[in-house]
């Protein structure tokens, strides 16, 4: 029975525009379905948030992050998002149709991947999370289901649904946010993520394509995240003898456990992996996995979006190994299976309804508590220009409560500000009532504002005011722009951008300082000399034995002549003086062989010939045989006399 024909959605008419065709998936968020863009006529996927949720404002803010922030990444290999909408109880996504499987169907069908192809999706990916990186986002949720592999052999990223500015907060308290088989160790244990997070995941996937498994498994999901901690995921030849060296050290520089030996983003790993290909041979490139691989199964509980509270040890239930502990919410679900002739698409997977009912009564999604109506009525207070937080507080104090906020652009009314509500204000309405509120986001193009000379806080408050995301944050040496004040943004002030866009900043280092030579100097002197340069000093723990005297400088971690910012640290290393070694007996030796034999164990040599001496034999030496002298000190040797 085509299950299709009970969805009330198929037929219809969406927003006066999108003609629902089929559904293609559906999961615990949201259905999805092929349309009919009318007025463009053209296919596309049409995502469509479940009404129980699209009444919840922070799922509705979830879901339509996604289509701002994927919105902003016009690059061929990421799943493009080309509307989004609402109408009634329907929340939804008008993006890219993509007729193929995703990465993870490929995994089950064929198991390891020779290597020519695991680099072929690899690179893509890279390519596409690399645009999203230097445009200030991260993904947070890299995995073989949310990388889609078209019928043309497209390879594309879909499911942008966690992604976070780089630049803001990225952390979940308490919790986190992702999927157990590819979370990076900081994402465990600190609940952080930044592009290290996504190159760490793109390293088990990597891992995973050359093998057809993935590096750690358990019986339970803590079982996963502790091997994450405190295990190196292998070497994919220690899985599939004969992979060649290049591809096992590009997984462990992706997956390495410290994130600041990661390469710093996906351009980085992609710089990488191109270097990796070159590296290999068209026999290593071809190498064919074992067979024994060919079959590989994927229990799809591991492979679950999921919020899972750090308290790693505890657990509420007994779901089995592979579910998360205390998962408190479920954004997406497991990738439903898709021929080569079905759509794969940037979409919530497969689930059970009834789960995600269970986590909205853990997240407080409803009350817990309801009254019977006394039929009492009121009037919808004054909302229309007040900020989102009054309007609530306003709201609140009438004895109403938000059903949900929807956000349109306005010429009129600013960003963050109520421009409609329904009921519409001084309404009349049941206590106890609902009220949907409209919010600006502005007008559809803002302008980079000119923030050059302030303060980075000042300046990212001011693009946040204009309706801009700050960006990706580097610095460089100006000689006119002071310390920590914007030197230039990327697009320059004026420029127009949709709002939400990520602009990235350029932040003064001062003018350069140039480090002076303290070697040999005494710590005092030396940080006294680096001070007042402009440098703090740290001295490292430790001494080494070096040609300075015992207690002086051996080591600066700046060299002489290198240019850094005021305020930089330089790290001093203290001598312990220099090594004590024997002196070779040289006396009867001609000068050129005594000379060698002395310069060999480690002295400099000074000849002292006597007045009217012709003879090369040498009579005395400064330091006598078997004395010990310091490692590179002047030993004198004299000649005979008359």
């Amino acid at each position: 029975m085509d299950t299709t024909l009970q969805d009330p959605l198929v037929g219809h008419v969406l927003d006066g525009r999108y003609r629902i065709d089929a559904r293609i998936a559906v999961g615990g968020m949201a259905t999805v379905y092929r349309a009919v863009d009318t007025r463009l006529d053209r296919v596309l996927a049409l995502k469509v948030m479940h009404p129980t949720l699209a009444a919840d404002a922070s799922f509705v803010d979830r879901f339509i992050r996604e289509a701002k922030s994927v919105a902003r990444l016009a690059h061929p290999n990421v799943v493009g998002v080309f509307d989004q909408g609402t109408e009634g109880p329907y929340v939804y996504l008008a993006m890219e149709y993509v007729a193929g499987c995703t990465l993870r169907d490929v995994l089950r069908e064929r198991g390891a991947l020779q290597p020519r192809a695991a680099l072929d999706i690899l690179e893509p990916v890279l390519a596409a999370l690399g645009a999203a990186h230097r445009a200030g986002f991260v993904h947070r949720d890299m995995k073989p289901e949310n990388v889609l592999i078209g019928d043309d052999g497209r390879v594309k990223v879909a499911d942008f649904g966690l992604v976070r500015a780089v630049d803001t907060v990225t952390s979940t308290t308490g919790s986190i946010l992702g999927t157990v088989s590819y979370l990076a160790p900081e994402q465990i244990e600190h609940g952080t993520a930044d592009t290290r997070a996504d190159v760490y995941a793109c390293g088990v996937v990597l891992y995973e394509m050359l093998t057809g498994a993935k590096p750690h498994t358990g019986g339970t999901p803590a079982q996963v995240l502790y091997q994450h901690l405190h295990e190196d995921v292998p070497a994919p030849s220690a899985a599939v003898p004969g992979l060649a060296a290049a591809l096992d050290d590009l997984v462990a520089a992706a997956t390495a456990r410290a994130p600041e030996i990661r390469p710093y983003d996906a351009v980085a790993l992609l710089a990488q992996a191109r270097e990796a290909r070159a590296a290999l041979s068209g026999e290593q490139l071809d190498a064919v996995p074992p067979q024994a691989r060919a079959q590989v199964t994927h229990n799809g509980a591991e492979d679950r979006t999921s919020v899972i509270p750090r308290a790693i040890g505890q657990r509420t239930g007994s779901s089995g190994g592979d579910e998360p502990l205390n998962r408190t919410s479920r954004l997406q679900m497991p990738a439903p299976q898709l021929s080569p002739s079905r759509g794969a698409l940037a979409a919530p997977r497969r689930g059970v309804l009834a789960a995600v009912v269970a986590v909205l009564l853990l997240l407080g999604g409803g009350t817990g508590v309801w009254y019977i109506n006394s039929g009492q009525f009121t009037r919808v207070p004054s909302l229309l220009g007040q900020t989102e937080k009054e309007a609530a507080k306003r709201l609140s104090a009438a004895g109403l409560d938000v059903k949900k906020v929807e956000r349109e652009y306005s010429a009129t009314y600013e960003r963050g500000t109520v421009m409609n509500s329904d009921p519409a204000s001084r309404a009349r309405i049941r206590d106890n009532s609902s009220v949907t509120l409209v919010v600006s986001r502005g007008p559809r193009t803002v302008k980079v504002p000119d923030v050059e000379r302030l303060p980075l806080a000042k300046a990212r408050g001011e693009l946040k005011e204009a309706g801009l995301a700050p960006g990706i944050v580097t610095r460089a040496f100006s000689e006119d722009v002071p310390q920590g004040s914007v030197v230039s943004t990327d697009p320059a002030a004026g420029t127009e951008r949709r709002p939400d866009s990520a602009i990235a900043i350029v932040v003064s280092k001062g003018s350069p300082v140039e480090v002076p030579d303290v070697t040999g100097a005494s710590v005092e002197d030396a940080t006294s000399e680096l001070e007042e340069a402009g440098f703090k000093v740290k001295v490292a723990p430790g001494r080494i034995t070096s040609q300075e005297e015992a207690g002086a400088v051996a080591r600066q971690s700046a060299a002489e002549g290198a240019q850094l910012a005021e305020g930089d640290t330089i790290t001093l290393t203290v001598s312990k003086g220099p090594r004590m070694i024997p002196v070779p007996d040289v006396v009867g030796d001609d000068v050129d062989d005594a000379r060698s034999t002395l310069e060999e164990a480690g002295f400099e040599v000074e000849v002292d010939r006597p007045f009217l001496s012709f003879s090369d034999k040498i009579a005395s030496q400064s330091v006598e045989e078997g004395d010990e002298a310091p490692e590179g000190s002047t030993i004198t040797i004299r000649t005979k006399g008359l």
